[in-house]
């Protein structure tokens, strides 16, 4: 029996697993996009998928703890988002410490430097804001390299001890942090020292 593009649509996103947040882009140009947009406001309304925001979707986890569907990792839908307008991103200072263990608090505001315009994205589970940015700040080819400078901008080149430099470095094996190098010869002089 043919699949329906409702079937083919939910197997690929069954098949991505829980947690995936997606797009309509995500399944163009296999389908068109009015069969996609159908498909997931119909899934959406069943319940089979959870709608964040206008346009950006996730198939969810079920915590038995809390008995309910968990909420989407708000990282990954800043990146879904982003990628629809094809801007390169990167979090914030405080953000980048806390993923390199530097900081144990949890942002207040989830802020992402940008190469697209500033703007602020309200959703169900919370509020995401992109900063424009200079070109210089966010043309890395790597996600990494946007965090390291993200976070050495955000701790100054005053703090940067042997302690915090040690951090960082444990959280990439040597081919990553070598590409991360090469990448950041147009970061300020002094992040390229460091990462040197």
């Amino acid at each position: 029996m043919k699949k329906s593009v409702k079937d083919k649509i939910l197997g690929i996103i069954t098949r991505k697993g829980t947690g995936w947040i997606f797009t309509a882009q995500d399944f163009m140009p296999e389908f068109k996009r009015y069969e996609i947009d159908t498909t997931l406001k119909t899934l959406a309304d069943n319940g089979a998928i959870r709608k964040i925001c206008r346009g950006i979707y996730y198939y969810p986890a079920y915590s038995e703890l809390l008995k309910q569907p968990t909420a989407p990792d708000m990282y990954s839908v800043a990146k879904a988002f982003a990628s629809k307008f094809r801007w390169q991103i990167y979090p914030s200072g405080d953000t980048a410490l806390n993923y390199f263990g530097l900081s144990t608090q949890i942002p207040a505001k989830l802020l992402f430097i940008s190469n697209g315009p500033s703007r602020t994205l309200e959703t169900q589970f919370g509020t995401i804001y992109f900063k424009h940015s200079a070109l210089r700040e966010t043309s890395f080819r790597n996600m990494e390299s946007g965090l390291v400078v993200q976070a050495l901008r955000k701790i100054g080149q005053a703090n940067l001890t042997e302690d915090v430099s040690a951090r960082i470095k444990n959280k990439f094996n040597e081919r990553l942090l070598d590409k991360v190098r090469h990448d950041l010869v147009s970061a300020a002089n002094w992040i390229q020292q460091a990462i040197n």
